[in-house]
């Protein structure tokens, strides 16, 4: 039978320790994806992106929960008073600082949607750390002014990969299709 030595008693604690580390890792990251889902699920949040997903309007109580859903940043799109009982804006941002998470407010009215709420929102977007929620009374809002902004964006996506994220999402922006087409031309023209 083998002497053990220091050097090979040394280089198996390292590989243990090292199994042991990238294992913990996985374990961390699979009960992270898992959350995510969970909290998807119960809150009815739709996918845009890898970073940006859309809901309904969200409930202060739920703001706890998005955070744990490891959400960085919120961007309410509801205009205040819209609907009796809906918490307006200033009530959702303290809860949400209180979470640690960032908050923006651009309202977006019902009908047309405002190339200013473009732009404004946009302007978010770009500034804000992910992942990011965006929501609106339904969530149609929310991803149609997306679908604006990111057919807005010099390295966005081809109007029919956008279409598509906004239909995953649960939403229509078919009615969007040649002002996506007229933004995507815009950019590709400067």
């Amino acid at each position: 039978m083998e002497r053990f030595t220091n050097r090979r008693i040394f280089i198996g604690a390292i590989l243990i320790g090292m199994v042991f580390v990238l294992g913990s890792a996985a374990y961390v990251k699979r009960n992270a994806l898992v959350a995510a889902e969970t909290l998807r699920a119960k809150m009815s949040l739709k996918t845009l992106t890898d970073t940006i997903s859309v809901s309904e309007q969200l409930k202060l109580d739920q703001i706890a929960s998005i955070r744990e859903g490891r959400y960085a940043t919120i961007i309410d799109l509801r205009p205040d008073g819209e609907a009796e009982g809906q918490p307006d804006a200033a009530t959702m941002k303290a809860a949400a600082n209180r979470e640690g998470l960032n908050f923006f407010y651009v309202p977006v009215p019902h009908g047309d949607i405002p190339d200013s709420a473009v732009q404004a929102l946009g302007k978010v977007l770009d500034e804000s750390r992910g992942p990011i929620l965006l929501y609106c009374r339904s969530g149609r809002r929310a991803a149609r002014t997306w679908s604006l902004v990111e057919a807005s964006r010099q390295d966005g996506m081809d109007a029919k990969a956008i279409l598509e994220a906004v239909k995953a999402s649960g939403q229509s922006a078919d009615d969007l299709r040649a002002a996506i087409e007229a933004r995507i031309a815009k950019r590709v023209a400067q």
